[in-house]
């Protein structure tokens, strides 16, 4: 008899540490979810829901204002307000307009445009162009009807020119190299203000680039020519 009783105490509590264990579990997947939900990567998606939201850094970039220089890189906020970390490595090359420079080149108050691989607003950067005073600025955020990014602001749903046929978030194939930085380029040049965070190339051969750091656009498209053709 004694020895049923020990049984069925210890079954009990075997069951008691199981349900405690699996409350602890429970718990930390639901944190890791609330945090995944309110990380940059997650937020970047139209709608802020993430839906767009792919791992890994990829091919992009940004331009703005440089607003402080160390050995290893430099700051710059973009026309939006955005704040961007720069990461120069040995292999990073420099242009002032179209002629060859140095890092030297890059000083506080000077208007660049910044190519490389993006984590998040973080760039690490293949090539830094010193573009002429005045041609990243607030006015032409404004023009292009950029809305900047704005803690607790619901995200801005409009359309702009064309969105392809039959698009929907998530299709298509993640490109690097001259592509990337072409339809990157020209999305910057139409939409300045955010940093662009992957090209992705679609079914009908043009590009979405994939914009973060401002409440619209989230989504620019370029077509095979690297023409903006329109935005949402």
């Amino acid at each position: 008899m004694l020895s049923r009783k020990l049984t069925i105490i210890v079954g009990a509590a075997a069951i008691a540490v199981a349900g405690g264990s699996y409350g602890i579990v429970s718990a930390t997947s639901s944190s890791a979810s609330t945090a995944a939900s309110s990380s940059p990567a997650a937020s970047s998606g139209s709608g802020g829901g993430g839906s767009n939201a792919r791992s890994g850094p990829a091919a992009g970039g940004s331009s703005g204002t440089v607003g402080s220089v160390s050995t290893s890189g430099f700051t710059m906020t973009t026309s939006a307000g955005q704040k961007v970390t720069v990461d120069e490595a040995s292999a990073t090359s420099y242009q002032k307009g179209t002629s060859p420079a140095s890092a030297s080149a890059i000083t506080t108050g000077e208007s660049v445009l910044v190519l490389g691989t993006v984590n998040s607003t973080t760039i690490t950067a293949t090539q830094v162009t010193v573009q002429p005073s005045g041609s990243e600025g607030s006015a032409a955020s404004s023009a292009a009807g950029v809305v900047p990014f704005q803690q607790g602001a619901p995200s801005t749903s409009k359309q702009a020119g064309q969105i392809p046929a039959n698009y929907s978030q998530g299709s298509g194939t993640i490109v690097s190299g001259t592509a990337a930085s072409k339809a990157t380029e020209a999305a910057l040049a139409a939409y300045p203000g955010g940093v662009v965070d992957r090209v992705v190339k679609l079914s009908n051969g043009e590009y979405e680039v994939h914009y973060i750091g401002v409440n619209w656009p989230h989504h620019i498209f370029v077509n095979q020519d690297f023409k903006v053709v329109g935005a949402d």
